[in-house]
């Protein structure tokens, strides 16, 4: 069962307009081979999510971005495409700033891709930054996204902090919690 909540939160925030995802045909092999290993899920079920993303943001996927990581020299060679995702979006003028967003920062040069006009986050910190100045959005997104991942059996009602912590997203559960019981 796929139990993550980060992903579906981080797509509805997107469909809400909070941002804009940027990803590329690379990018989505290896989110469907990695979730293949991670979950008891079958890959045409991945697939077929894969497929949903490509139809709900049918601008966020750079396509081939191999062109892209010539001069890339200081990042993970293993994560060069994900830079490459970045620099395309950069290149096609997308709207604000972009960021590779990645739990796995240390695998990133920040020089490098301050080079290519990117920014580098974890989740947590991202949102957590978001918090102040939406947390309407936030708190939303949150509640809509925890309903939907009950409502499919996908994961049992718990207390939103703790889904929250099992992702990882410690300064965001600390956010919500505080803001649910106020000091």
């Amino acid at each position: 069962m796929m139990s993550g909540l980060l992903r579906p939160l981080l797509l509805n925030l997107a469909l809400a307009g909070a941002f804009r995802p940027v990803w590329s045909d690379r990018i989505g092999q290896e989110w469907v081979r990695n979730a293949a290993r991670l979950w008891p899920i079958a890959p045409s079920l991945l697939e077929h999510e894969w497929q949903l993303m490509q139809l709900q943001f049918p601008q966020a996927n750079m396509g081939d971005v191999t062109a892209y990581e010539a001069g890339l020299r200081h990042s993970d060679r293993k994560d060069w495409h994900v830079v490459a995702a970045g620099i395309a979006a950069v290149d096609r003028q997308a709207p604000g700033p972009v960021s590779v967003m990645t739990w796995n920062l240390k695998d990133f040069s920040r020089s490098e891709l301050r080079k290519q006009q990117l920014g580098l986050t974890d989740p947590d910190r991202l949102l957590s930054l978001w918090w102040p100045t939406q947390t309407r959005q936030l708190r939303q997104s949150i509640e809509n996204t925890v309903a939907e991942l009950i409502t499919s059996g996908r994961r049992q009602p718990e207390p939103t902090t703790t889904l929250l912590r099992r992702d990882r997203l410690f300064r965001l559960a600390a956010m919500v919690e505080r803001s649910t019981h106020p000091a």
